[in-house]
């Protein structure tokens, strides 16, 4: 049993698993204290939570060339944790927090809006992930002292963010064989 776990091993070192962090123009790409990456759809795009000024918060990176962008719209709604991003980058979801309460909100980078997602009965988040498309969000809430996992549907809300020439009526592939 121990001869395949160590070819195992030895195959994933050989595979690739060199232990280098990717970095970008030579540089680390936030800093020290960074947590929850998450990364676009098309690559251009990284957002982590990292600590500022005290307080967890999202920054945005342009991948091309490192640029910082500012998400203002979050500058008055922190900490944050859990960012998301749609394929282009244009929507970013976040959990934050108004007073003692965590929000899951949206934010449409292209026309500024701030879409808060209130969850009723009590229910607070504490994990999302947005589809590529910003048509749903998968949250992680917290429903009196049990975890669920929720699925909300968002095409009524936002415009779909899908990656450059696919069309409406481009069909979606089918995981069914």
């Amino acid at each position: 049993m121990r001869r395949p776990l160590l070819i195992l091993l030895a195959s994933l070192a050989l595979a690739g698993c060199n232990g280098r962090s990717e970095r970008a123009g030579g540089a680390l790409l936030f800093g020290s204290s960074q947590q929850a990456p998450a990364l676009s759809g098309s690559g251009e795009w990284l957002a982590v939570v990292s600590d500022r000024r005290g307080r967890p918060t999202v920054q945005l990176r342009r991948l091309s060339d490192g640029a910082v962008v500012t998400v203002p719209q979050l500058s008055r709604h922190q900490p944050h944790s859990s960012p998301s991003l749609s394929w282009n980058g244009r929507y970013l979801a976040v959990i934050t927090q108004r007073g003692r309460r965590r929000l899951a909100v949206i934010t449409d980078r292209l026309n500024g809006r701030m879409h808060p997602l209130p969850l009723p009965g009590g229910r607070e988040p504490v994990l999302l992930s947005l589809a590529p498309d910003a048509q749903q969000i998968a949250l992680q809430v917290t429903d009196q002292g049990r975890w669920r996992v929720e699925l909300l549907d968002l095409s009524d809300l936002l415009e779909p963010d899908r990656p450059p020439g696919q069309s409406l009526s481009t069909p979606a592939l089918s995981s069914e064989p």
